[in-house]
């Protein structure tokens, strides 16, 4: 679920870039009538609460419904309807596929990785690498496709990477200020290169280790040694060519920043029915 906390200013925003100053055209259409959203590809639907927010924000009297989220589409399906005056529906018909448009788009490649690791009981995660502002609802359409998120912000978590053990000093020295800065329910994740690195976070006392840009073969080594003792995720350079592999080394989890970052929007319309 998503509230409309987390988007009505997103919509609003949004709404005002697309008419600054009023569409001369479309508010010049008299009448009312309906029209239908159709998915021009398959894949899976998310966002129609966002969509729908945008004609509500329009014209209260607009009726839109959506498909469920998270239902998967084929292409040519019917995802939505919408009636009620011609201007509203020309007004909010451009933004209202935006947010479609990304959201399933977002959604679609998060449930191909879902369902290339599922054998073998690896998490999808996300990253913070989100277009800005929109972190809630890229990482929302994450959770639609069967994916789940990895630290929402900064402030939710320690994940200390490279920037931040050279900041420190080294690796020892970057969870000592982790661990006397953070309250004790925090959770201390190391960016680490190699299985000595690795050795040193564990030492270190941290709880999670990110396996930044291994092959599949260290980060199967990675499990054997610290799979029992810490979290381990493995990240960088994974892709839906090769995350079985990665998956197949007992990793309990892959971190993926192309599901938010380069996800291909999913190709959906509007027709206004005659």
């Amino acid at each position: 679920m998503i509230r409309r906390l987390d988007f009505e200013e997103l919509v609003r925003a949004a709404l005002h870039e697309d008419a600054p100053f009023g569409d001369p055209f479309g508010e010049a259409v008299t009448g009312t009538g309906g029209g239908i959203f159709l998915s021009g590809a398959p894949g899976v639907f998310c966002g129609g609460a966002v969509a729908a927010e945008v004609f509500r924000r329009i014209d209260p009297d607009v009726s839109v419904s959506f498909v469920e989220e998270g239902r998967g589409v084929l292409a040519g399906e019917r995802v939505g309807e919408a009636s009620g005056a011609l201007a509203a529906l020309l007004r909010g018909e451009r933004v209202a596929l935006n947010f479609l448009q990304r959201l399933s788009g977002i959604a679609t490649a998060t449930a191909r990785y879902v369902e290339k690791v599922a054998p073998y009981g690896t998490r999808v995660l996300d990253t913070r690498k989100t277009t800005p502002l929109y972190r809630a609802l890229e990482k929302y359409a994450v959770r639609v496709g069967g994916g789940a998120n990895h630290r929402f912000s900064l402030s939710d978590g320690v994940l200390i990477k490279e920037n931040g053990i050279r900041a420190a000093g080294g690796i020892p020295e970057a969870v000592a200020i982790a661990r006397r800065e953070t309250h004790h329910l925090s959770r201390v994740e190391v960016e680490v290169e190699s299985l000595e690195e690795a050795e040193a976070a564990v030492r270190a006392g941290a709880d999670a280790l990110l396996l930044d840009n291994m092959l599949p073969e260290t980060v199967r080594e990675a499990v054997i040694r610290f799979g029992e003792t810490v979290f381990l995720e493995a990240s960088g350079g994974i892709n839906l060519g090769n995350v079985e592999e990665y998956a197949r080394t007992g990793v309990a989890a892959v971190s993926i920043g192309a599901l938010t970052h380069s996800a291909p929007a999913l190709d959906i319309s509007f027709e206004v029915l005659p």
